[in-house]
């Protein structure tokens, strides 16, 4: 991949960070001896004001914003919420989140559901809860758009390329990927860039979030509660985060591959400007016609 590519990003995978993978000796199916890099899981304690909320197993990046995201996403921090301090302590594999009022979290603690996420995701209160007459943004997403972000994104150098096990989000606007996060669990990967986007003030109302996880109902919820109006992904559906997306009004785009796609919700603000069979010739001839 070129060093222009990567330097689109805002935040990229760094693969060869220490500690997000450990070496590992084994054998093939020959009985040849392997040495694989292997991703590494450690548990993760989150505070809001001093009171314990969940504990999740992650590889340890960007703490605070996991932190952030989830909070944000599980609806504990009301909106407008002045945070005033977020802080993690390595040692204690802890981070603690601080606001300037009173929170949720003891209502919301109430009510836990078991997710389908990997890592045992877990959804406090009513999963439904907040999305009461919600309606996303009708944005138009352009086919090339989604062409140009998938062989991009495929091609960025990750810790899924080079040990799996793994999950990524990327946060995108238009035809260019901002940020990119990965987890072991596609929730975390997710809350990671809502904590981003908490934390710098991005909004979401002219991004796409981009996953290679399975868009469940959770993961359609995430996004709508990041008001993002497009989820996209490599995987597939489940009939429930079809359901709620197409009462949110999100434009929902899965099985991506190369320039196949399925779109279940949204289908009306797709804008067909590239030609499914065509190539990344095609695409740029678009680009230099003024078709983005």
């Amino acid at each position: 991949m070129l060093r222009d590519d990567i330097d689109e990003y805002l935040i990229a995978p760094d693969p060869g960070r220490v500690g997000l993978t450990r070496a590992l000796t084994g054998v093939d199916e020959t009985g040849a001896e392997v040495e694989l890099g292997v991703v590494e899981e450690r548990p993760l304690t989150i505070f809001l004001n001093g009171h314990e909320i969940v504990t999740a197993m992650t590889i340890g990046d960007y703490p605070e914003y996991l932190a952030l995201g989830f909070l944000h996403n599980q609806g504990m921090l009301a909106a407008g919420e002045a945070v005033t301090g977020v802080d993690f302590d390595e040692e204690l594999e802890t981070v603690v989140v601080r606001t300037d009022g009173q929170t949720t979290y003891e209502e919301k603690l109430k009510k836990k559901t078991r997710t389908s996420g990997c890592a045992v995701g877990t959804v406090f209160g009513d999963m439904m809860e907040g999305l009461e007459g919600l309606e996303l943004p009708a944005a138009l997403v352009r086919t090339s758009w989604l062409y140009a972000l998938a062989e991009r994104i495929n091609r960025t150098p990750s810790l899924y390329l080079e040990a799996g096990a793994i999950h990524g989000t990327v946060l995108c606007q238009q035809d260019r990927p901002l940020v990119y996060m990965e987890d072991v669990g596609r929730h975390n990967a997710v809350d990671k860039i809502a904590g981003w986007m908490v934390s710098e003030g991005v909004t979401g109302e002219d991004k796409i979030l981009y996953t290679t996880g399975r868009l469940t109902s959770e993961m359609v919820i995430k996004c709508a509660h990041m008001g993002i109006p497009v989820l996209a992904s490599r995987s597939g559906f489940t009939a429930w985060g079809v359901d709620i997306a197409r009462q949110v009004g999100l434009t929902l785009i899965g099985r991506m591959r190369g320039r196949r796609f399925q779109c279940l919700s949204g289908n009306e603000r797709l804008v067909r400007d590239a030609d499914p069979k065509g190539g990344a010739g095609e695409d740029r001839k678009l680009r230099r016609k003024g078709s983005l």
